[in-house]
């Protein structure tokens, strides 16, 4: 099988390394669109040293041709699989992420809890009028027919509230 030391690297040389621009030629015009030919080739390097070091190999040159087309072809699928582009100038590289980063989402949070807080201190019918119509979006009509009262009173409670809800907001820097 495998033979240790000097002959195993000997046989290598004389064996294998000696089709090196063969084998580049070969891949180059095989596949003309991988870029990294040079990592394929040590690739099929390092497995065929590796399948000498367990087995005989027969004809070195078929051996090492049939690895690094194997070589290749994995790489090939692999980039079609997760195709990664590189990018040589990051500030160039336009990220679209619409989700807010943690500092927005934690002020977005504090401003719900704070118009929160300015609703809960409106006055209960002026509460209940407002969030019917403006965080229910129940019409003024069906408003002011559930609760009685003319499409004028649900107008100006709306208004009175919006008012009241700025004010407390603006008392809190918003």
């Amino acid at each position: 099988m495998g033979e240790p030391g000097a002959d195993h690297n000997r046989w290598f040389m004389d064996e294998v390394h000696r089709h090196d621009s063969q084998l580049k030629a070969y891949l180059h015009g095989s596949f003309p669109s991988v870029r990294d030919l040079d990592d394929v080739v040590q690739e099929s390097y390092l497995r065929i040293w590796k399948a000498r070091a367990t087995q005989s190999i027969r004809s070195a040159k078929s051996y090492l041709f049939q690895v690094a087309r194997h070589v290749v072809l994995d790489l090939i699928r692999h980039q079609r699989s997760s195709p990664i582009e590189p990018v040589t100038d990051l500030a160039e590289l336009r990220v679209l992420d619409s989700r807010p980063d943690a500092a927005d989402a934690t002020c977005s949070r504090e401003e719900i809890l704070l118009l929160a807080d300015a609703i809960d201190s409106l006055p209960a019918r002026c509460r209940e009028i407002f969030i019917l119509r403006k965080i229910k979006q129940v019409p003024q009509k069906e408003i002011a027919s559930i609760l009685g009262i003319s499409v004028q009173t649900v107008q100006v409670q709306v208004l009175r509230g919006m008012k009241r809800c700025e004010k407390f907001l603006a008392r809190r820097g918003l």
